[in-house]
């Protein structure tokens, strides 16, 4: 196989770049004439960013698992579609062929449908990394129900909102999930979520680690039972369901500036066509390598460049259950030895991670499959860049910095492998279809090279967001209105000399922890609840391994004695209603909060204290009560 629109030269980008921008009709149609179509589309792309209302590929009729498995199984069939590497070292592997996967999915669709799942119905999946995870996302896609992957750190009650918000009938489970040393009680979380979802029909249940589970009668039921009676009836075909190019395939909630996640919406014919795009030409990605992205499915990244786009690429993507420091922090490189990794993606927070062991976990490990390695989910520190780029690329693997979002679909600003110039830390270049610009405060274009701005972007790429699933207006308000007629990202970024974009982290009250973003009224929410506490605030510092840190500041109507056993109750009430990943690294308790005369908290005095510029507060005369910044300072955690 042969991708007739991969860039192979710096030249051959600019161009492409170039028509794009100036033709995106023609740029994309040429692009999606590589794909399996039910029925051509009558129009390539109309949109306006007031509404917003953005559709590729009008008229269009597609099933985006025809172009990720059927197309593939008459050159392809024997193929290694996906290679699962268990948490276990001890436990053997996994390889489904396409035509293996293709079989299976069908199987699931088929077990899906059975159940009562239609086209439009939303699908909740709460798995761990397991190839039967990436099997219910396919069956979903076929049958043309809406999946909607929630990862397995989050808690009962992020669930019940996800699901009340989807109003998802459907659930598709594990009994549990092995994740490096820890088994999590999957299905006992799913039954602690669903007492508040009363609307939620059937609850499929695969057996991974054998943790006795609950099974309500007329709601459970085994996915292996059902698979079962569909292989008595002998396995029959599911072929896949015709689906508009606009129809959703899925929606992944984010978290926002408020405290309600919201849903991303993505649909299926742009997001196919720009995900693979993306995946053959960021990668630079050949027939027959093997990809591995370290994400979860849970995340977009696992959506975009496990599943879906090496999958329409007919390539090979691995999939790993655990963690980079189980059973020892020696583990990714044992895989890439293992099943001779050609390209390795994965987040910065793992890379400082695993640089904090040393070297000694290198030592006999050989690498030298390796042609292209990436970073994803956060910009990635110079240190950690030149750490990536000598020990595991040897110095003669292009690093990929690829920066984009959930609302992106697929990355925007990348350099591309061996093809367009690397910089450290920096994301560098758009891909075709993006039109980056650099605005200030007022909505104004900050012109030329070594500047930096806001980074919105000018005109839509197939793989935008829609819509925040049943609040069309939140999606307009959170990124349409900002600055009219752009897409604002959020984030702030600089602009170098040679064009080359750096992102320098969010300008709104979101933090990237560990390349997740957690809304910061998400957080304080869950610390409001715990019964002691008044009022909190919730910032982001500087974290070696993380890149941000959670730093909270608590207000307490009565405290325990004991501070220390406060702070891990706080922690542990943070968990129990988002999910560990939310936890605060540090929590200071405070008397008072520097709030202006009108209420609001000034934020941007409590981010200074955290990252310990006390002696840099700027201006305080504002403040309700001036005096207790100096007392915060004073108290300054970590110091």
């Amino acid at each position: 196989m042969s991708y007739p629109y991969q860039i192979t030269s710096l030249e051959a980008y600019r161009e492409a770049w170039q028509r794009s921008i100036e033709d995106p009709a023609g740029f994309w149609s040429s692009v999606a004439e590589h794909f399996t179509w039910r029925r051509r589309w009558e129009r390539v792309l109309t949109w306006n960013f007031t509404e917003p209302k953005v559709q590729w590929f009008t008229g269009a009729q597609l099933n985006i698992t025809d172009n990720c498995l059927d197309r593939h199984l008459e050159a392809a069939g024997d193929q290694p579609a996906i290679v699962w590497e268990p948490n276990d070292p001890q436990e053997h592997h996994r390889v489904l062929t396409y035509r293996q996967l293709h079989f299976k999915v069908c199987q699931f669709a088929h077990v899906l449908h059975n159940n009562g799942v239609r086209k439009g119905d939303r699908v909740c999946i709460y798995m761990g990394m397991i190839p039967e995870l990436a099997i219910a996302v396919l069956a979903c896609a076929r049958v043309g129900a809406i999946h909607s992957v929630i990862f397995g750190g989050f808690s009962a009650q992020s669930i019940s909102d996800r699901l009340q918000d989807a109003q998802a009938a459907f659930v598709v489970t594990c009994d549990g999930a092995f994740r490096g040393a820890k088994d999590i009680p999957l299905k006992s979380v799913i039954d602690d979520a669903l007492v508040t979802c009363p609307f939620v029909k059937r609850v499929i249940v695969f057996t991974r680690t054998r943790t006795p589970v609950s099974m309500i009668k007329g709601r459970d039921v085994w996915w292996e039972d059902e698979v079962h009676h569909v292989e008595t009836a002998g396995n029959p075909p599911f072929p896949a369901v015709e689906m508009e190019a606009e129809d959703p395939l899925f929606i992944l909630y984010t978290s926002g500036s408020t405290g309600k996640p919201k849903g991303v919406v993505h649909s299926h014919a742009g997001y196919m066509v720009y995900t693979n795009y993306t995946f053959v030409n960021v990668f630079q990605y050949r027939p027959g390598e093997v990809h591995f992205c370290t994400a979860d499915i849970g995340w977009i990244t696992g959506h975009s460049y496990i599943v879906y786009g090496p999958l329409g690429a007919g390539g090979t993507s691995l999939m790993f259950e655990g963690i980079p420091t189980w059973p020892d922090a020696g583990r990714f490189w044992d895989i890439v030895d293992k099943h001779r990794v050609n390209i390795l993606y994965t987040a910065p927070t793992a890379i400082r991670s695993l640089m904090s062991y040393g070297l000694g976990y290198l030592e006999g490990k050989c690498l030298d499959t390796l042609r292209v390695i990436g970073t994803v989910g956060e910009p990635i520190n110079e240190e950690a860049w030149h750490w990536y780029d000598a020990h595991i690329g040897k110095g003669k693997c292009p690093i990929v910095d690829t920066w984009w979002q959930t609302e992106t679909g697929g990355v925007m600003i990348s350099n591309i492998a061996g093809v367009t110039p690397a910089k450290p830390s920096y994301a560098t270049l758009p891909m075709p279809g993006v039109e980056p610009l650099l605005v200030d405060d007022a909505g104004r274009e900050v012109e030329g090279n070594g500047v930096s701005g806001n980074l919105c972007i000018r005109s839509p790429w197939p793989s935008i967001i829609r819509t925040t699933y049943g609040d069309h207006e939140r999606c307009r308000t959170n990124y349409f209105s900002t600055y009219p007629d752009l897409y604002f990202t959020g984030d702030g970024a600089l602009r170098d000399e040679n064009g080359f974009y750096r992102i320098t982290g969010r300008v709104d009250d979101v933090l990237n922890v560990s390349g997740h973003r957690i809304g910061t009224a998400e957080v304080e929410n869950a610390i409001n609840m715990h019964a002691g506490v008044v009022e909190s605030a919730v910032v982001g510092f500087s974290h070696d391994i993380k890149g941000q840190g959670i730093y909270a500041y608590v207000i307490m109507g009565e405290m325990h004695s004991d501070p220390a056993l406060t702070r891990r109750d706080i922690s542990l009430t943070v968990s129990r209603i988002i999910g560990p990943i939310a936890k605060p690294d540090r929590i200071q308790f405070v008397s008072g909060l520097p709030k202006t005369r009108s209420g609001k908290i000034m934020r941007r005095i409590l981010r200074k204290i955290a990252e310990g510029e006390t002696e840099q507060l700027g201006d305080t005369t504002t403040l309700l009560d001036p005096g207790v910044v100096h007392e915060i300072a004073q108290g300054r955690l970590g110091q």
